[in-house]
Protein backbone atom coordinates (compact mmCIF):
# COMPACT_ATOMS: atom_id res chain seq x y z
CA UNK A 1 0.00 0.00 0.00
CA UNK A 2 0.64 3.65 -0.61
CA UNK A 3 -0.03 6.80 0.87
CA UNK A 4 0.17 10.27 -0.77
CA UNK A 5 -0.71 13.56 1.73
CA UNK A 6 -1.27 17.23 0.11
CA UNK A 7 -1.41 20.13 1.48
CA UNK A 8 -2.48 23.94 0.71
CA UNK A 9 -1.83 26.85 2.13
CA UNK A 10 -5.10 29.19 1.44
CA UNK A 11 -3.48 32.18 2.23
CA UNK A 12 -3.14 33.15 -1.45
CA UNK A 13 -5.90 31.46 -3.00
CA UNK A 14 -9.39 33.16 -3.41
CA UNK A 15 -11.13 29.74 -2.15
CA UNK A 16 -11.84 29.23 1.56
CA UNK A 17 -12.38 26.32 3.44
CA UNK A 18 -16.27 26.98 3.28
CA UNK A 19 -16.20 27.18 -0.31
CA UNK A 20 -13.81 24.08 -1.01
CA UNK A 21 -16.39 22.08 1.35
CA UNK A 22 -18.95 23.48 -1.52
CA UNK A 23 -16.81 21.35 -4.14
CA UNK A 24 -16.29 18.50 -2.06
CA UNK A 25 -20.82 18.55 -1.78
CA UNK A 26 -20.64 18.89 -5.18
CA UNK A 27 -18.44 17.56 -7.46
CA UNK A 28 -15.48 15.87 -5.75
CA UNK A 29 -16.32 13.22 -3.03
CA UNK A 30 -18.13 11.66 -5.87
CA UNK A 31 -15.33 11.53 -9.09
CA UNK A 32 -13.22 10.07 -6.36
CA UNK A 33 -15.49 7.27 -5.69
CA UNK A 34 -14.59 5.35 -9.03
CA UNK A 35 -11.01 5.88 -8.92
CA UNK A 36 -8.97 2.32 -9.30
CA UNK A 37 -7.22 1.44 -6.78
CA UNK A 38 -7.90 3.92 -4.42
CA UNK A 39 -8.96 2.69 -1.12
CA UNK A 40 -9.74 5.67 1.06
CA UNK A 41 -9.61 9.60 0.44
CA UNK A 42 -10.15 12.22 2.83
CA UNK A 43 -10.35 15.45 2.65
CA UNK A 44 -8.48 17.59 5.52
CA UNK A 45 -8.60 21.47 6.37
CA UNK A 46 -7.01 23.29 9.50
CA UNK A 47 -8.97 26.44 10.19
CA UNK A 48 -6.49 28.18 12.43
CA UNK A 49 -3.95 27.67 9.49
CA UNK A 50 -5.77 28.29 6.89
CA UNK A 51 -4.68 24.94 4.91
CA UNK A 52 -6.96 22.39 3.10
CA UNK A 53 -5.51 18.80 2.24
CA UNK A 54 -5.86 15.34 1.51
CA UNK A 55 -5.10 11.92 2.18
CA UNK A 56 -5.09 9.23 -0.07
CA UNK A 57 -4.06 5.96 0.49
CA UNK A 58 -3.50 3.51 -2.49
CA UNK A 59 -3.29 -0.69 -3.00
CA UNK A 60 0.15 0.00 -4.69
CA UNK A 61 2.48 2.74 -5.08
CA UNK A 62 1.82 1.69 -9.10
CA UNK A 63 -1.68 2.79 -8.38
CA UNK A 64 -1.15 6.26 -7.10
CA UNK A 65 0.73 7.25 -10.21
CA UNK A 66 -2.51 7.25 -11.82
CA UNK A 67 -3.69 10.53 -13.69
CA UNK A 68 -6.40 12.15 -10.74
CA UNK A 69 -9.21 13.85 -11.93
CA UNK A 70 -8.07 17.03 -10.37
CA UNK A 71 -9.39 20.42 -10.23
CA UNK A 72 -8.60 21.95 -7.05
CA UNK A 73 -5.24 23.03 -8.03
CA UNK A 74 -7.04 24.85 -10.86
CA UNK A 75 -9.73 26.07 -8.30
CA UNK A 76 -7.38 27.04 -5.35
CA UNK A 77 -5.08 28.69 -8.29
CA UNK A 78 -1.81 26.78 -7.86
CA UNK A 79 -0.18 23.48 -6.94
CA UNK A 80 -0.28 21.82 -3.52
CA UNK A 81 2.06 23.84 -1.19
CA UNK A 82 3.46 20.62 -0.33
CA UNK A 83 3.00 16.82 -1.43
CA UNK A 84 4.54 14.10 0.32
CA UNK A 85 4.52 10.06 -0.60
CA UNK A 86 4.93 7.56 1.90
CA UNK A 87 5.01 3.37 2.13
CA UNK A 88 2.50 1.97 4.17
CA UNK A 89 3.87 -0.66 6.86
CA UNK A 90 0.55 -1.73 8.06
CA UNK A 91 -3.38 -1.10 8.81
CA UNK A 92 -5.87 -1.48 11.10
CA UNK A 93 -9.38 -0.97 11.61
CA UNK A 94 -10.30 -0.41 15.26
CA UNK A 95 -13.93 -1.38 16.50
CA UNK A 96 -16.11 1.26 15.53
CA UNK A 97 -20.11 2.45 15.33
CA UNK A 98 -20.74 3.38 11.90
CA UNK A 99 -20.20 0.74 9.75
CA UNK A 100 -19.76 3.01 6.34
CA UNK A 101 -16.90 5.68 5.94
CA UNK A 102 -18.32 6.91 2.81
CA UNK A 103 -20.54 10.12 3.36
CA UNK A 104 -19.06 11.54 6.22
CA UNK A 105 -17.28 14.96 7.40
CA UNK A 106 -17.91 18.34 7.41
CA UNK A 107 -18.47 18.87 4.26
CA UNK A 108 -21.44 16.56 3.71
CA UNK A 109 -23.59 16.92 6.78
CA UNK A 110 -25.98 18.52 6.77
CA UNK A 111 -25.95 22.47 7.78
CA UNK A 112 -26.39 22.94 11.65
CA UNK A 113 -25.44 19.34 12.47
Amino acid sequence: MHAVIVWWDLADSRQTIESLRGFLRDEAVERFSHVPGLRLKFWISDAATDRWGAVLLWESRQAAQVVLPNLAAPLIGYAPTERHAFDVEATVEGEFALAALAGRGLALEPAGS
